[in-house]
């Protein structure tokens, strides 16, 4: 029998690529607002992550997700959201606290922020780069 955080994890995934595969082709070019890719560098250089990976975070991470509300679980994403996990995540993740290439990703929402999650599925190139948590999880 699958346990709750087996079917939210489930859900949340579903939900994501759904999400992505609605989504995404916006051509809209960042301004002035984002450093350039020489200052960003300068600055990662001179401020290493120094975030323990492992301890709780309310930081919701950087990308399109800025508020997630949990409701119901939906049985039919949630049955879709782990095919798409077994698929294209456990390669790299697995459901306990082992790590493969990835971090394991038991109790991952009682460390982690729905929107975290979210970004970090939909979006891990940026936020491996530019989200201190994720920085640290990734080094």
């Amino acid at each position: 029998m699958k346990s709750l955080k087996q079917s939210l994890i489930a859900a949340l995934l579903g939900l994501t690529t759904l999400l992505a595969a609605c989504g995404g082709n916006s051509t809209e070019s960042s301004s002035s607002e984002e450093p350039s890719a020489e200052a960003q560098t300068t600055t990662e250089a001179a401020q290493p992550a120094v975030v323990d990976p492992d301890a709780k975070s309310t930081s919701k991470g950087v990308g399109k997700f800025t508020s997630v509300k949990i409701g119901p679980i939906e049985k039919a994403l949630s049955e879709k959201g782990e095919v798409i996990f077994n698929a294209k995540c456990s390669a790299c993740h697995k459901l306990t606290d082992e790590k493969i290439v990835g971090p394991g990703l038991k109790n991952v929402t009682l460390r982690r922020e729905p929107e975290w999650i979210m970004n970090m599925i939909s979006n891990p190139e940026e936020m491996t780069k530019k989200d201190p948590v994720g920085k640290a999880l990734f080094e």
